[in-house]
């Protein structure tokens, strides 16, 4: 027989375990939309994977914004056409600064 002292102590592990299989789970998630957001980044700025990931990472940087947030904004800019102006305007600073091209179609600033 166990030890109620045992018994405890499995059932931490448990949910140690679960947590972290939770924290996998949310990180493979982030993973692949920051994969797909420098996909646009190839895509758009014609840039490559690395650059790609160096323009989203410098957005995040500028806008004080988590990476992982700044790749869903991009992903939903992409199915939406629609992005928070300070973004696209930090996107094009950055792509400026890691490729030759800027992004289609930029909207007009707003006044």
């Amino acid at each position: 027989m166990h030890k109620d002292g045992e018994d405890d102590r499995g059932a931490d592990r448990v949910f140690e375990l679960e947590e972290e299989v939770q924290q996998l789970k949310q990180a493979v998630v982030s993973h692949a939309v920051v994969d797909q957001a420098i996909g646009m980044m190839v895509a758009m700025g014609r840039v490559t994977p690395d650059q790609g990931w160096t323009v989203l990472r410098e957005v995040s940087q500028h806008t004080n914004i988590k990476l992982r947030h700044v790749a869903e904004l991009v992903v939903l800019w992409g199915r939406t056409g629609e992005i928070p102006y300070e973004i696209r305007a930090e996107l094009e600073d950055a792509l400026d600064r890691n490729s030759l091209t800027q992004l289609p179609e930029a909207p007009p600033e707003p006044e």
